[in-house]
């Protein structure tokens, strides 16, 4: 009987501990939303508009969000359609501008759709998010240099703090003076400058250093 006692007891604990835990997770992550920005097809291989490392990034983008699902923390989609003349990619319609599968969205979990590299411009986002009460960004998404940098700039200056998942965005070759600007060199310059004066619009940490905070 004592042996029996002892490990129901010990069950009981263990039960105490996860639930606390649980609790405490929670708790860190409070008025915190995720961001994931135009991961969508075109960006893919196939697309037409391919990005380096668009795959790795993808991949690090889904683990990120498995968390916050597994955590029922707030989720927002963030899908680019052109609506500029000559545009290339991300066209309304097509294939090309569907959110890929490694994130597709499921259930209640929001959708903003932008048609400017700043995702709070002219779309219903700072409003949903302030009616969640959202403080804090953990942005992730595509391309870099342009609407994650513009978004994080952004959501500075309306109060939020940003965490930039940097493994989980991603870029391509730049041109500029008459030379090619690679892709790797483009994505830490970008990461730099946004991470500047002690982190000043965004803390900057890898996909494996965010889950193992957590």
């Amino acid at each position: 009987m004592k042996n029996i006692f002892r490990r129901i007891l010990t069950l009981v604990l263990i039960l105490l501990s996860m639930v606390q835990i649980n609790a405490q997770q929670k708790k860190k992550m409070e008025n915190t939303a995720l961001l994931i920005i135009d991961v969508q097809n075109d960006y893919f291989p196939g697309g037409k508009m391919i990005l380096e490392g668009s795959e790795k990034a993808g991949k690090n983008v889904q683990q990120i969000l498995e968390y916050f699902r597994r955590n029922k923390l707030p989720v927002v989609h963030v899908k680019h359609i052109s609506a500029n003349e000559g545009a290339a990619f991300f066209l309304p319609e097509t294939s090309g501008a569907e959110i890929h599968p490694l994130v597709s969205p499921v259930g209640d979990e929001k959708v903003i759709v932008k048609h400017f590299p700043n995702s709070f411009r002219e779309t219903e986002l700072l409003k949903y998010l302030q009616s969640m009460n959202i403080k804090n960004l953990v942005i992730t998404g595509m391309m870099t240099d342009v609407c994650v940098e513009s978004t994080t700039r952004a959501a500075f200056d309306f109060g939020f703090n940003n965490t930039i998942i940097g493994d989980a965005t991603a870029t391509r070759d730049r041109e500029f003076d008459g030379k090619i600007v690679k892709a790797a060199d483009v994505q830490k310059s970008f990461l730099a400058g946004i991470s500047a004066l002690g982190n000043l619009y965004a803390n900057i940490v890898s996909t494996s250093e965010f889950l193992n905070r957590q």
